[in-house]
């Protein structure tokens, strides 16, 4: 008999077993990254994190012969469901043991917890803001995971979500490229010297952190405006903008960053390109202390992988040559480095079709392939 427990998030030593599960079901893999346990904590605190400005969620353990088994989030994201005219429930942070009697409690607690909402749909794996990565791994599981950027998970968690009855709705895919082999075509390279002589878009280099942070709300904004007719948007609130700003723009290493700019002097594309630290994060389990902060700061210099996980640019621009341009100074980072040999373009709606399509273009191999899945609970809400 499986025992499913709410979690008090008041309780520290509840929110500690909650936290604690995952690391516990994968340790010792070679492939998962930890998390920082500050992040899942975040996810975590009704105070703190902005998502419990517009909406709500709850957190549930699974229990067996005194013993923890798995975990679940669910979450009910207001501004995505006014924006999108659904009624859906999210699921995220599930782990469970390879128990299908697990997975299934654990999931009729979040559609029993949905449908007392008025909910009509369970989705998932999504999670509490834009940037918390996408979707269960299904395929690519012995590749490690790309720091924190998309979720790693043992291969049986996809036959037992499915056996529960959740069905794909959307992949998100992440393409890899070898540097010593690769080079960038010569179709793109054209288009991008084209865009730059007629001047009607610019490529902009930030030279300070001064510069970024005083121009950081403009880049926010920004990286949520360019994926507004995406699957997976929803407008920001404020409180996220500056979530966005403190937990992903004060990370990056600026010549490592550029930005499209038009005529005007606004930005209008982006890319974000990261030294892949994945290896310092695993010597560290999770735990972020100086240690961990001046381990990275070697292994940015030490890694040879590189993690593109932000690229974007208003549709206005994209037809414009934007794209090209973005996808050469992608390999200006890159290439021109002479340190990087291989990398990956994380997490990429397999919806959206322009972006799979320029990845394709530039000779990309699909490396990992993460699905979010889907469940109607309507009938049972009218019932």
């Amino acid at each position: 008999m499986i025992e499913i427990r709410k979690v008090d998030t008041d309780n520290k030593k509840q929110v500690k077993e909650f936290i604690q599960f995952h690391y516990d079901l994968y340790k010792g893999n070679e492939f998962w990254v930890p998390p920082f346990r500050g992040d899942v904590g975040m996810m975590l605190n009704r105070k703190k994190h902005p998502f419990y400005l517009h909406s709500e969620a709850d957190f549930f353990t699974a229990w067996k012969n005194g013993k923890m088994v798995g975990r679940i989030a669910a979450l009910i994201n207001r501004p995505f469901n006014e924006y999108h005219n659904e009624k859906v429930v999210s699921f995220f942070l599930f782990d469970a043991v390879n128990k299908q009697e697990v997975v299934d409690a654990l999931f009729d607690q979040v559609k029993n917890w949905g449908l007392e909402r008025g909910m009509t749909k369970i989705v998932g794996p999504k999670g509490f803001s834009l940037f918390d990565g996408y979707g269960m791994l299904v395929s690519g599981f012995n590749k490690r995971q790309t720091m924190n950027m998309s979720a790693y998970n043992f291969p049986y968690y996809q036959t037992l979500v499915e056996n529960y009855g959740l069905q794909k709705v959307n992949d998100f895919l992440t393409m890899g490229f070898d540097l010593k082999t690769y080079e960038i075509p010569e179709k793109v390279v054209r288009v991008a010297e084209i865009v730059k002589k007629r001047g009607v878009l610019h490529v902009l280099t930030l030279k300070s952190r001064k510069e970024l942070y005083a121009r950081a709300r403009e880049i926010a904004r920004l990286y949520a405006k360019t994926f507004e007719n995406n699957w997976e948007y929803f407008p920001l609130i404020d409180a996220e903008i500056d979530f966005l700003i403190e937990n992903v723009i004060k990370l990056v290493s600026l010549d490592m960053v550029k930005f499209i700019t038009n005529t005007d002097g606004d930005m209008v594309g982006f890319l974000l390109t990261f030294p892949d630290m994945s290896a310092a994060m695993q010597r560290h389990n999770g735990y972020l202390t100086p240690f961990l902060i001046a381990d990275m700061l070697i292994e940015m210099k030490r890694t040879r992988s590189a993690a593109l996980n932000g690229v974007g640019i208003l549709e206005e621009y994209r037809n414009k040559g934007g794209d090209a341009l973005l996808m050469h100074e992608m390999w200006g980072i890159l290439k021109g480095s002479g340190r990087f040999v291989d990398g990956e373009a994380v997490q990429m709606a397999e919806s959206a079709k322009e972006v799979q399509r320029e990845m394709a273009g530039l000779g990309l191999k699909p490396t990992k392939r993460h699905r979010v899945y889907q469940m109607e609970i309507a009938e049972e809400a009218a019932s």
